[in-house]
C-alpha cells in the first residue's frame, strides 16, 4: 500500500510538472503575476460558525470534541462525555466596521446515544442585511435581504476505544436575489445537498499518577462533498466550497490544575483551479502568436461536475506543484486551560497572497461553569494586502451542558 501510494503521488507531481513546462516561461511569468485565488459560491459555508476556534487560528480538525464538531469534524462528537445532552449559540458581526446588520449565526445541538455513538444537528444562517438592488442605469428595482442557510444532521461512531468515523448530511440554501430579474434573466434561490465524512484519533487518556502527562489527537474531515448551485436555469453552475481538512493536537498535563494544546490543520479547496486561457490571466490574446481566445494553455477545463471536480484539484494548477502547494492554508492554535474552568487562546492563519490572502492573528478566552460555557475571540489581520471582513471584530458563542448540572 505505501508503494502504490508513493506512486499515486509521484503520477500527479509529474503530470503537474509537465503541465508547468508546457508553457513558455514569459506566459508562466504573466501567469503567475496576478492574484489566483478561486471562488466559489457560498463561500460563507467556510468561515469558522464559533468563537472557540476562531480563537486559536480557526483549528479544530484534532481538538477537544464540543458542540461545534459538527462542522469541525463530526466524529469528534463519539467522544463526547456520557449523557451529553447539549446545545449551542454563536454570533458573529460581519463588516461591523461599516454596517451593522450583516451577520452570522450558529445553532447547534447534540446528543450521546449510547457509549459508542453520538449525533448531532446545526443550523448555520448567514444574513446580509438590506441591500438595494438597482440596473445598470441605476434605477431603484427594490429593497431585497438576501441570507443563505445550511442544515446539518451528523452521526458519530466510535470504531473502538481510540477511534471514530461519521458521516454528516447538508442542505444549503443560498437566496441572494429572492426571485429578481439580474440583467434580464430570472433568478432563482440556489439549492444543493453536500455530505461530509469524519475520522478521528484520540491517544491515550491522562494519568498524573502513572506518569502520563502528554496525549495526542489526529482528525481528518472531507465536508461540503455535493452539487454545484445554479440561481437561474440558464447560469453555468458554482461549484461549493468542498474541503479536506488534515490536522491534529498535541495535549500536556502540567500538572493537576493547568494543561495546554497545540494544534495544527491545514486546509485544500477540493474545487478545480481555472485554467489559464488565451486573453485571460494577464496573457493577452494572441500572445503565442497563433493562439485563439478562450483556448486552454495550461491546466485542465474545470467545466466538470463536483465528483470530478474533487480528484482533478490535486493536479490541475497550471503552474503546476508549486502553485497547488499555494492553495494549501495553514492554521496553528494554542490553548491554555485553568481548572477546565478558564481559558486563554491564540493562533495564527496563513494563504498564501495570491491565492487569497486570508492572514490573520487571533486571540480568545473561555469560561466554563456548572452546565454553562462562555467563549469569545478577536481577530488581528496580518495582511496589508486583503483585508478580513471580521478584522477587530468580537465573536461570542455560548454553551449549556445539560450532563454538567449537577456540577
Amino acid at each position: 500500500m505505501r508503494k502504490l501510494a508513493l506512486a499515486f503521488f509521484a503520477i500527479l507531481i509529474s503530470c503537474s510538472i509537465l503541465q508547468a513546462q508546457d508553457l513558455d516561461q514569459l506566459t508562466l511569468n504573466q501567469y503567475l503575476d496576478n492574484p489566483r485565488a478561486i471562488t466559489t459560491a457560498v463561500p460563507i459555508m467556510g468561515v469558522s460558525p464559533d468563537a472557540r476556534a476562531g480563537g486559536m487560528g480557526d483549528v479544530g480538525v484534532a481538538s477537544d470534541p464540543d458542540l461545534f464538531s459538527i462542522y469541525w469534524n463530526p466524529a469528534k462528537l463519539a467522544f463526547l462525555p456520557d449523557g451529553t445532552r447539549s446545545m449551542a449559540v454563536s454570533y458573529t458581526p460581519w463588516l461591523n466596521k461599516l454596517v451593522n446588520d450583516i451577520n452570522l449565526a450558529y445553532l447547534a445541538g447534540a446528543v450521546k446515544l449510547s457509549e459508542n455513538q453520538a449525533a448531532g444537528i446545526s443550523l448555520r444562517y448567514f444574513s446580509l442585511g438590506e441591500i438595494v438592488f438597482k440596473d445598470e442605469f441605476n434605477n431603484d428595482l427594490g429593497t431585497y435581504q438576501p441570507s443563505e442557510l445550511a442544515f446539518t444532521g451528523s452521526y458519530a461512531l466510535k470504531l473502538s476505544e481510540r477511534m471514530s468515523l461519521a458521516v454528516g448530511l447538508r442542505y444549503i440554501f443560498s437566496n441572494l436575489t429572492q426571485g429578481a430579474q439580474v440583467s434580464g434573466v430570472d433568478t432563482k434561490p440556489g439549492q444543493t445537498i453536500a455530505s461530509d465524512i469524519g475520522y478521528f484519533y484520540k491517544s491515550r487518556d491522562y494519568n498524573m499518577e502513572a506518569g502520563k502527562k502528554q496525549s495526542f489527537a489526529l482528525g481528518l474531515n472531507l465536508s461540503n462533498i455535493g452539487g454545484k448551485i445554479s440561481y437561474s436555469d440558464d447560469a453555468v453552475s458554482d461549484f461549493i466550497p468542498s474541503n479536506l481538512r488534515l490536522g491534529g493536537a498535541y495535549h500536556l498535563k502540567i500538572d493537576k490544575y493547568n494543561r495546554m494544546v497545540v494544534m495544527a490543520d491545514i486546509n485544500k479547496l477540493l474545487v478545480p483551479t481555472p485554467p489559464l486561457k488565451e486573453g485571460s490571466g494577464g496573457v493577452p490574446d494572441d500572445s503565442n502568436g497563433n493562439g485563439v481566445k478562450g483556448e486552454i494553455l495550461a491546466g485542465k477545463d474545470d467545466n466538470v461536475n463536483a465528483f470530478e471536480g474533487i480528484f482533478q484539484s490535486f493536479n490541475d494548477a497550471p503552474g503546476g506543484t508549486s502553485e497547488e502547494l499555494e492553495e494549501i492554508m495553514y492554521n496553528i492554535g494554542l490553548e491554555y486551560w485553568y481548572d477546565d474552568r478558564f481559558a486563554f487562546r491564540g493562533g495564527f492563519a496563513y494563504e498564501d497572497e495570491e491565492k487569497g490572502g486570508r492572514q490573520y492573528f487571533t486571540l480568545g478566552m473561555g469560561l466554563r461553569y456548572n452546565v454553562f460555557g462562555l467563549d469569545v475571540s478577536y481577530l488581528i489581520p496580518a495582511s496589508a494586502i486583503v483585508r478580513s471582513p471580521l478584522e477587530n471584530t468580537l465573536r461570542f458563542s455560548l454553551i449549556f451542558n445539560f450532563n454538567n448540572s449537577e456540577g
